[in-house]
């Protein structure tokens, strides 16, 4: 099992990041983004720029697809649902899948649609990729977190880290990648939420004491729900999340803040909302997501 041809779904800030990295080293020609037709017919001609330099990608009408060796699934949780459907023409017996969505639903999803055989788990860390218009603007790439559950899902692990390897994108293999999912849970919960709350870029967030105390309870919340589902989380690891948020552009902001910039339906549902729904079936209390979750409503409401 060998990666060749690579299809990314969703032209968002990490879409755009990791399909200029992937192209400048095996060729546009190998490199396609993948989407339905409205959106081929909208952004076809589109120029984009990558820090300022401008940037040529390949872009595909979903139904003229043919099935490709490997699929980043990178769109917002909101279309992931129709997006799965789009890029059915895309997806073929071996073809492997990887999410770099947020959150701890998308796997799942994916399984559901085409299984789980050539599904490998990813997290994706410590970039700090800002999308403006067709401008893509990053100091940093991150690294990506890696791993299977399954014993028969590991010839695609091994395909995946083969490929990355080739194209030089920064990985760490998981043996408890569940654990890791989590772990961008609590930071996302974090870091996401209250920058969106209080209009605010990670440099604001961080160097307030109201702000980060809230982030920092808001966190708590999530792993105390965690260790109900029988994973647990130390002290040492929530100081090695803010120590991650610290490596980020100071003056920049995430994707749910980005979206309420641009006035766009947030993935609060996949943040607030999940934590209030598994914490509703322990009975733990989660009052700061609930906070967070009413007013990114609000928010919302008035868009």
């Amino acid at each position: 099992m060998r990666i060749q041809t690579v299809g990314i779904v969703g032209m968002g800030a990490l879409g755009l990041m990791y399909g200029d990295h992937i192209q400048s080293k095996i060729g546009k020609e190998y490199v396609s983004f993948i989407m339905d037709t409205a959106r081929y017919e909208k952004y076809k001609d589109a120029a984009y720029t990558v820090n300022g330099i401008p940037t040529e990608f390949q872009m595909i009408d979903a139904k003229d697809s043919k099935p490709l060796d490997f699929i980043i699934v990178a769109t917002k949780y909101n279309g992931l649902a129709d997006a799965l459907d789009m890029m059915k023409p895309a997806v073929g017996e071996h073809t492997i899948i990887i999410s770099v969505l947020n959150g701890i639903s998308s796997e799942e999803m994916i399984a559901e649609k085409y299984g789980d055989k050539n599904l490998v788990y990813c997290v994706a860390l410590g970039m700090d990729a800002m999308r403006e218009g067709t401008d893509l603007i990053f100091s940093g790439k991150g690294k990506v977190q890696i791993g299977v559950l399954k014993k028969e899902q590991k010839p695609a692990l091994e395909a995946v880290k083969e490929f990355l390897d080739s194209v030089s994108l920064i990985y760490e293999e998981k043996e408890d990648i569940r654990h890791a999912l989590w772990g961008k849970l609590i930071m996302n919960v974090g870091i996401n939420q209250t920058c969106t709350v209080y209009e605010a870029c990670y440099r604001e967030v961080l160097e307030s004491k109201e702000r980060f105390q809230k982030l920092s309870d808001a966190m708590h919340e999530v792993m105390a729900v965690a260790e109900k589902e029988g994973i647990h989380f130390t002290e040492d690891e929530f100081k090695e999340y803010i120590r991650l948020m610290g490596t980020l552009q100071p003056e920049g902001y995430p994707s749910m803040r980005q979206d309420a910039v641009a006035k766009r339906k947030s993935e609060v549902e996949l943040f607030a909302g999940t934590i209030i729904r598994e914490a509703a079936k322990f009975g733990v209390p989660v009052p700061v997501n609930q906070f967070y979750y009413d007013k990114i409503m609000e928010m919302e409401a008035k868009y």
